[in-house]
């Protein structure tokens, strides 16, 4: 996928304008109401949705269009992509998660960043997703289970808030903390996993312009099941690295403790690049399948984007640094 810079994205990839007074209808019903109770009931029918068998968005053939990936590979239905998914703060049954976190309300929200930088803040919600242009990023989504998705999130590069906060020159990684609320997020209450989940990237990944802070997909705002109301994105990576519901970034000289190394090491590395000859120790990830297609396909290497990433590993043993 070839990076734009800045000035080379076109109107049409900028936060749609139904999108944009949607957002505006949310902040002007919240003033009005005036309780984080009355927010939530608009939030709610801003975003909750539907049964799979309609979806809550469907999209035309000129937007499904739209969200391709250079090489011809379509957008996988928006149907799919809200109904099959990875969030264990919710359940571990993937085509449970969008019904149990459908009550799930994402405001009021601030999210909090800090440590080995100069101008630490915390940021309400609405303010942070201002802070760039949202663009339209069809990215290719591979999960360590060899499944794997197109989604055409909706976000604005991770650098652009790292740059409001100016990391010091101490700073060498970045950590990213879920939302830690059992009555909000049931799962939380059993012990599959250490809450709150954590993720982290080197400042350098998390620095490069794939790397996505989303706000939503398909044109829309982010489902709770799919990580509202801002979650990383970084497409050369494999699923489990992408933190939900964010509510803190740190950036440290050390390296964090990430939930899934700290759960099995020897299964989930650090780096988590997607390799397909490294496989997982209970299955291959040579090949993956694509959701809602017949068959598997090869898997990419750095899942498609090595042009742009690989630079980022040069000297490393990517099978020890796995």
């Amino acid at each position: 996928m070839q990076i734009k810079k800045p000035d080379e994205i076109k109107s049409s990839e900028i936060t749609s304008e139904s999108l944009y007074f949607n957002r505006r209808t949310f902040l002007r019903g919240a003033v009005l109401f005036g309780t984080a109770a009355a927010t939530g009931l608009i939030y709610r029918g801003l975003n909750t949705p539907n049964q799979k068998a309609t979806g809550s968005f469907a999209p035309t053939a000129k937007q499904v269009a739209k969200y391709t990936l250079p090489d011809g590979e379509k957008a996988t239905d928006f149907a799919d992509i809200t109904n099959y998914n990875n969030f264990y703060e919710f359940s571990t049954d993937k085509q449970e998660v969008a019904q149990v976190a459908k009550n799930f309300v994402a405001r009021p929200w601030t999210i909090s960043v800090g440590g080995l930088v100069h101008k630490p803040r915390t940021f309400d919600i609405d303010d942070l997703i201002q802070i760039a242009p949202l663009q339209d990023r069809v990215y290719r989504h591979r999960c360590v289970e060899a499944w794997s998705m197109v989604i055409p999130w909706l976000g604005f590069p991770l650098s652009k808030l790292l740059d409001r906060v100016e990391p010091t020159s101490q700073a060498r990684y970045v950590s990213f903390t879920t939302l830690l609320d059992p009555k909000r997020m049931p799962n939380q209450n059993t012990g599959i996993l250490d809450w709150p989940y954590t993720e982290a990237l080197r400042l350098d990944e998390a620095m490069h312009p794939l790397t996505l802070l989303a706000a939503g997909l398909y044109g829309k705002m982010l489902l709770p099941q799919n990580g509202a109301p801002l979650r990383l994105v970084v497409p050369w990576k494999y699923g489990f690295k992408g933190c939900k519901s964010i509510v803190k970034i740190e950036l440290t000289r050390e390296q964090p403790p990430t939930t899934w190394n700290l759960a099995n090491a020897s299964e989930y590395g650090f780096y988590s690049n997607v390799n397909p000859q490294v496989d997982h120790p209970r299955w291959s990830q040579a090949n993956e399948r694509r959701i809602g297609e017949l068959g598997q396909r090869p898997t990419l290497m750095f899942n498609g984007y090595a042009d742009q990433v690989a630079s980022l590993y040069h000297g490393m043993d990517l099978r020890m640094n796995f």
